[in-house]
């Protein structure tokens, strides 16, 4: 070869070096800016890899005031897919039809009409989530997120509500603690692998995003009793449905509310939205001759009235303008408690006439009526009383006995409170504690919204209603064995739209009931909607059924039945009943019983009734009940290792209160149910952490538990009752 020619190839080869050095070089600084100057280029190489979901929180639990779980949140799995990543979307339809049992017509169109991010199915078994993994469908993926549960199905589903399928509160307690319950969104990376499919990367824990827990004030063992005995009322009288609720007169805490009909939260797509609400709250109805109770207290605490003033009853009839009122027989001349005993319209008309209608709609105010009672319930009713101008004197007249005026039930409740506490008006508590996730149980405090009347009216007003439940009363099947009852029965004819007048076929039953009457624990409010014929009364059909509830209530505050007299028992007599419920509880009368005591010394040196101001006296904060660590040792009930119940829901388990058992009852318990425990300290366990109440993952979470020679003592974090 010639040298000319070895030149030009040198050449050659040399500028082909050149060029390819230097677009090596080029490449180079690109990637280099790509990758350390510009961002964006790190984005998009991620984003043929990296997906991100957004997930509802883990909602907090609501827990009974013994720390039973009403409302839970576990970890479920749902399949998603996203639409850019399906290779064959024809073969993917199969597949996750057939597994799921969703139309595959459907699904295919669902697959071509968006390329991303969309969930399949939500919370799938994990049958079908192991067969969907098996099947290496390029864009489809699982995912484990937060599931609500109600364990106890519809126990007391009205009131606790559901959280729908984004995980968020629609009904009753879910709805009113949402932004408690709720916590913060989730957001979790989610990872392409090499053969297409993803991988959710959940290694972060879910502590910082959860939601608070709530404890009711709600006694699940009392709420299935009224529901059992809701029930057989009903079926007894043929009712379309009916409600009974219980509270304490003097802390206002709602201790149980039946509902029927009523409906799953488990499966709340499968019942109408309007069905799903608590009538106690949301409806207001017409009262009947409940609201004579009020009317005779407003008299005597007016003044308009004494208690042995005789009324005569007109032999039955009484006209006023626009209307006749009647009484079912000719009763004769009756004294307030006679009024109230058989229940005489002619008498209540005269009565609220000698009151004037003025004085008649300030006192119904001032008990609560014709506004919210301030539970917090969402929409709650505040019911209907139209202002004292607007009364015709038939309206004035039918308001006497409960008709022109609705109520809910609540205020009913409420009102008849203040008639058992000594005149004062409580507000309706649903919420017992709050906790923060990690934190300790933060107690609600009782609150007084004002005095409504003086507590020898009060006095006065229970009296007389001891006679209805008499033998010769409307409300003799309300009557309890050994225990004084006092009362008032309502029956109530609904208003039929159709003719525009009430019905002489379609009744609603009412009886609101005080027991003990000489030491008032409880009111019971029922009612039963539509019960058929001779059981259209409230003495027929409400007034057993408050004897069926207040048994079982009595029962669960040491007061048992007995034919010759009171048994007031000084343990409890089984289980159910927690020694430190007890002592909580009496702790909470003596707190509002001294409230009551320090707002009536503000009104001793008040004018005589006649000439008495009509604006309450000012709300007034009841003291705060005490911490439940405050119950001791003494609190917790003594049972063996093998009767401690530990609810389980798949890996979530429910802590049971561990103190005052050995290291030995711990470890067996412990070790059955799958916990991890690090046990400190000798003799008996005085404090553990997390604390009662909790939900941990049997297995992962850790439970501290601290044991010591000494009583027993109690731990931060501790659920109303003295248990978690």
């Amino acid at each position: 070869m010639r040298a000319a020619d070895v030149r030009t190839s040198a050449r050659r080869v040399a500028f082909a070096q050149a060029v390819f050095v230097l677009a090596f070089a080029s490449l180079g600084v690109r990637a280099a800016h790509l990758s350390v100057f510009d961002h964006r280029g790190a984005e998009r190489g991620e984003a043929q890899t990296l997906r991100t979901l957004t997930l509802a929180p883990e909602r907090g639990s609501i827990l009974d005031r013994n720390g039973t779980g009403l409302a839970l949140t576990v970890e479920a799995p749902s399949v998603y897919v996203i639409g850019r990543d399906v290779t064959d979307p024809v073969a993917t339809a199969r597949v996750l039809g057939s597994v799921l049992g969703v139309d595959r017509a459907t699904l295919l169109s669902r697959l071509k009409s968006r390329d991303g991010f969309q969930f399949v199915e939500r919370w799938v078994s994990a049958e079908q989530a192991e067969r969907i993994a098996a099947a290496h469908q390029a864009g489809v993926g699982l995912v484990q997120e937060p599931r609500r549960i109600y364990p106890h199905h519809g126990l007391a589903a009205s009131l606790i509500g559901f959280a729908n399928i984004d995980g968020e509160g629609a009904r009753g307690i879910e709805q009113q603690e949402d932004a408690w319950l709720r916590g913060t969104t989730r957001r979790l990376p989610v990872e392409r692998d090499g053969t297409g499919r993803f991988l959710v990367m959940d290694g972060e824990t879910t502590w910082g995003t959860a939601g608070g827990d709530v404890a009711l004030t709600l006694d699940a063992a009392l709420q299935a009793d009224a529901e059992r005995a809701l029930a057989q009322a009903i079926q007894r009288t043929g009712a379309r449905g009916g409600l009974v609720l219980a509270m304490d007169p003097y802390t206002g805490e709602v201790l149980s509310l039946a509902e029927s009909p009523s409906f799953d939260p488990n499966r709340f797509r499968r019942t109408a939205y309007e069905d799903t609400g608590s009538a106690a709250f949301l409806d207001a109805v017409e009262p009947g001759s409940s609201m004579k109770a009020f009317l005779v207290a407003a008299a005597l605490e007016r003044g308009a009235i004494s208690p042995h003033e005789i009324i005569d009853t007109e032999e039955g009839r009484l006209h006023v303008p626009g209307k006749t009122i009647t009484d079912h027989r000719d009763y004769g001349p009756l004294d307030p408690a006679g009024v109230l005993r058989v229940s005489s319209n002619v008498a209540a008309v005269k009565i609220g006439q000698a009151l004037g209608p003025e004085a008649h709609y300030e006192m119904l105010r001032a008990f609560g009526f014709g506004e919210s009672t301030g539970s917090l319930f969402p929409d709650e009713s505040s019911g209907l009383l139209r202002t004292w101008r607007n009364w015709k004197p038939v309206d004035h007249a039918t308001i006497a006995f409960g008709q022109g005026i609705s109520v809910t039930t609540v205020q009913l409740a409420a009102a008849a409170s203040a008639l058992a506490n000594g005149g004062l008006l409580m507000r309706p508590r649903l919420v017992a504690a709050r906790r923060a996730p990690g934190g300790p149980w933060q107690p609600t405090r009782p609150e007084v919204v004002r005095r409504v009347i003086h507590r020898e009216t009060a006095e006065q007003v229970l009296a007389m209603l001891e006679t209805v439940v008499e033998e010769d009363g409307t409300g003799r099947r309300a009557e309890l064995p050994g225990v004084r009852v006092a009362g008032k029965t309502g029956t109530a004819q609904k208003w039929d739209s159709e003719t525009n007048t009430y019905s002489q076929s379609k009744f609603r039953a009412w009886f609101v009931g005080i027991a003990p009457a000489d030491a008032p624990r409880i009111v019971v409010v029922s009612q039963l909607d539509e019960p058929e014929r001779p059981f259209h009364t409230g003495g027929m059909a409400a007034a057993p059924l408050f004897a069926d509830v207040a048994v079982g209530q009595l029962a669960h505050q040491g007061i048992f039945l007995d034919r010759d007299a009171v048994q007031v028992a000084r343990k409890p007599a089984s289980a159910v009943v927690a020694e430190a419920k007890r002592a909580e509880s009496q702790e909470l009368h003596h707190a509002v019983a001294a409230q009551v005591a320090s707002a009536e010394a503000t009104t001793r040196t008040a004018p005589p009734a006649s000439a008495r101001p009509t604006a309450p006296a000012p709300t007034v904060a009841a003291a705060p009940p005490p911490s439940p660590a405050a119950t001791g040792a003494s609190s917790r009930p003594e049972a063996p290792a093998s009767t401690l119940e530990i609810t389980a829901f798949g890996d979530r388990v429910l802590l049971p209160d561990f103190r005052g058992l050995s290291k030995s009852e711990v470890i067996q318990v412990t070790a059955a149910n799958g916990l991890r425990v690090t046990l400190s300290g000798d003799g008996l366990a005085v404090r553990q952490d997390p604390p009662p109440g909790s939900v941990v993952a049997a297995g992962s979470e850790t439970v501290r538990i601290e044991f010591s020679a000494g009583e027993p003592t109690g731990a931060a974090g501790v659920a109303p009752g003295g248990r978690g």
